[in-house]
């Protein structure tokens, strides 16, 4: 059984984000001390570490929750489950490398569009684009 600086320290997480874990119900200690102490076991252990891998790849909380929910119970659910939430994800991650290259596109036409010399910047080519709303784009109200 190991100490939250313990699971801490062997999941590469901190002792704040396990307890952010723990309130969002995606960790939790299996046993408590009569001091109020959290206590995990080798199971708490890969489910922490799960949690951080999915983290680490973009899930969120929700879909976390989702998979492990999943992961517990695999019975009730099939694979196409899984793939949905993995598709969802790699959806959104197309979708805003897409917004990154367009932001890139653009950055990279203001900055060929300006001297970028020493003098005032009175005509900076960058500011007025900006202030004229030339650069933006249909990105709602980012």
């Amino acid at each position: 059984m190991l100490k939250i600086s313990e699971l801490a320290a062997k999941t590469g997480l901190s002792a704040h984000t396990i307890r952010f874990y723990e309130k969002h119900d995606l960790i939790r200690a299996s046993e408590r001390s009569e001091a109020g102490y959290r206590y995990y076991n080798d199971s708490d252990i890969r489910r922490a570490e799960f949690v951080k891998a999915a983290r680490n790849i973009g899930f969120s909380l929700e879909d976390i929750s989702q998979l492990l929910s999943i992961r517990v119970d695999k019975t009730s659910h099939s694979c196409q489950e899984v793939t949905d939430i993995t598709q969802h994800k790699l959806d959104e991650v197309n979708e805003k490398i897409s917004e990154l290259e367009s932001m890139q596109n653009t950055l990279q036409i203001l900055l060929k569009s300006c001297c970028g010399g020493p003098e005032k910047a009175t005509h900076c080519s960058i500011i007025e684009a900006l202030e004229a709303g030339a650069v933006v784009k249909d990105r709602g109200a980012a």
